[in-house]
């Protein structure tokens, strides 16, 4: 299942990219290939400065070793030795009024235990009701799909848990799905496959609807202020960035997802009755999104 997943992560990076490039019109991913010292490698593709896309990554990788003793014993199995191979991207629109999003998914073994995880998620800065809607219903019909394999009810609820500042007592965006630790059958792979491959039509028609809109330097202040949340999350409690940073692997392709401009200002509050607090106050409270 390893050998397979990965030919198929590959060709979901091929596709993907494709299809972020046709949406964005002009600009073009880079790709660095690289290896690891410890155990394999991977395909960083970056693209930035697009007409669309201010920075982005889509990247595979398939690596394998050995954990550290301390590290072997927060991850499912047995042992020390590991293999783990995915496909994870961040797109960073430059239009405060086109989200962020992100998806991952991956295939992972330690000893005796072998199992997928993933998901997707969109970061918005001043949301639309229809492109939120969108989004969830996409990943609720694929979810239908694969039941029972795959619950959309607990996926959605484990996003909304998971993509959580907990020091701010907030959500990072307004959810999607999110898995791990789900048992390496083939009823998962067929789940898994279907998932991956509807990320574009998840995203890729919200930044069509809305990649032409006029925006204003207030709503990219906000975009930049509100960025510094996504920075926070990936680095203190994002499981990807703790797994990629503990195994020795790439930095620049594991901190490909911070977003190229941020703003932090002290104690920033925006003022009440605002778009700019309705995305806190409402859009960012967990909703049943796909019924709407």
């Amino acid at each position: 299942m390893h050998d397979r997943a990965v030919d198929f992560f590959k060709g979901l990076q091929d596709r993907i990219c494709h299809s972020l490039e046709v949406a964005d019109a002009s600009g073009k991913f880079r790709q660095d290939v690289w290896e690891r010292p410890g155990g394999g490698g991977g395909r960083s593709r970056v693209i930035a400065e697009g007409g669309v896309i201010e920075k982005g990554g889509v990247n595979f990788s398939e690596v394998h070793g050995e954990f550290s003793p301390e590290f072997a014993k927060q991850i499912p199995g047995d042992g020390l030795a590991f293999t783990a191979a995915g496909v994870s991207l961040v797109i960073h629109p430059r239009s405060p009024l086109v989200p962020t999003v992100h998806a991952n998914f991956r295939f992972l073994t330690h000893g005796s235990k072998a199992w997928f995880g993933g998901g997707a998620d969109l970061t918005p800065y001043y949301p639309f009701q229809e492109d939120v809607v969108h989004f969830h219903k996409v990943w609720k019909r694929v979810c239908d799909a694969h039941a029972p394999v795959a619950d959309h009810a607990k996926m959605k609820r484990d996003c909304d848990d998971y993509f959580h500042l907990k020091h701010r007592g907030e959500a990072r965006g307004v959810g999607g799905i999110f898995f791990d630790y789900a048992d390496a059958t083939e009823a998962t792979f067929d789940f898994v496959r279907e998932a991956a491959d509807a990320f574009v039509e998840s995203y890729v028609p919200i930044v069509e609807r809305r990649k032409a809109l006029p925006w204003t330097p207030e709503q990219r202040f906000f975009q930049e202020v509100r960025r510094g949340r996504y920075v926070e999350f990936n680095l203190v409690y994002d499981r990807g960035t703790i797994f990629g940073l503990k195994t020795d692997g790439r930095t620049e392709s594991i901190l490909m997802s911070l977003p190229p401009v941020v703003r932090y200002l002290y104690d920033y509050r925006p003022p009440a009755g605002t778009p700019e607090a309705e995305l806190t106050d409402y859009w960012l409270k967990p909703k049943d999104w796909a019924s709407m």
